[in-house]
């Protein structure tokens, strides 16, 4: 019976790993083109506002289809079209040997990485709350957390298209207590909001600098709408800790100017994620450290 036992978790897991590398291909994409498409939509709202004809060649880069499906893949250098069976999450990476199968140019290292990470994050959300709703709650959390992840870091940009549904599918899940009650929810979500915004605001009254985007409230926010006010202390704390570390280690090895600004959106998700997964065990060490839990 353990054996039988151990097999399962291995083929579940398994399964898993397969599940978020195969979504992390498609991550891929949304982390590339998402931006994309939100400055081509702002070019064309901007010129139809104000009743102007775009250049020629900006017209038609407007007007031809660019979304998440079209057009199909292929390479930025000779424009070939990428086939299917060189589309294989980490497999075709690895059999191409990082290039371009007709020119040989090298593919970029993130795409298996995001494959790679993604598969590897998957597995231990199944692992750690097993064949459950939650499970894949926390697996659909995790995606938008890793597109996110991508995006800021190419961007510095954390896209409403992403950030709010997620706030909406945290208070969602919740309307059955999946993670916390429906009203910790709620609160969660306007004190995760409320808490970087007003930071943001003393930062910019004392300072006269914007500290933060309005994405960072908005990832917050629905942090908060996943797990609860009670986890938004040690989700800030992570944060701030993980991002404080390594903006000054970055500073020193790359000679980084600190006054440019820094992505703060991946370490309030990897903050998030890991107050998914472990946030109890952490608080609950926490307090009995500090002796305030009695």
């Amino acid at each position: 019976m353990f054996d039988s036992l151990l097999v399962q978790q291995a083929l579940l897991l398994s399964s898993a790993f397969l599940l978020g590398a195969i979504l992390g291909s498609f991550l891929n994409v949304v982390i590339y083109r998402l931006p994309i498409m939100m400055e081509r939509e702002y070019k064309r709202d901007f010129y139809s506002y104000f009743g102007q004809e775009p250049k020629a060649g900006e017209k038609a880069e407007l007007e031809e289809p660019f979304n998440l499906v079209l057009p199909h893949s292929h390479c930025p250098n000779c424009d070939t079209e990428i086939k299917p069976w060189h589309n294989v999450p980490l497999v075709s990476y690895l059999a191409l040997g990082g290039k371009c199968s007709n020119c040989a140019t090298p593919i970029s290292k993130r795409y298996p990485l995001v494959e790679l990470a993604t598969g590897i994050l998957t597995a231990i959300v199944v692992w750690q709350l097993g064949f459950t709703w939650q499970a894949l709650a926390g697996c659909v959390f995790t995606w938008a957390l890793v597109a996110l992840t991508g995006i800021d870091f190419d961007k510095q940009l954390l896209p409403d298209n992403i950030t709010l549904p997620l706030l909406w599918a945290g208070l969602l899940v919740n309307c059955w207590g999946l993670f916390v009650p429906l009203q910790d929810a709620v609160v969660g979500a306007i004190a995760g909001y409320l808490a970087l915004w007003s930071v943001y605001h003393i930062f910019k009254l004392l300072t006269g600098k914007e500290g933060m985007g309005a994405g960072d409230f908005k990832i917050l926010a629905a942090i908060g709408a996943w797990f609860g006010w009670q986890m938004l202390p040690l989700v800030i704390l992570l944060s701030a800790a993980v991002g404080a570390v390594a903006g000054l280690t970055w500073s020193a090895i790359a000679g980084r100017d600190k006054n440019l600004p820094i992505a703060f959106g991946p370490y309030l998700a990897g903050a998030g994620w890991i107050a998914m997964l472990w946030g109890e065990q952490l608080m609950g060490w926490y307090l009995s450290y500090s002796g305030l839990g009695g």
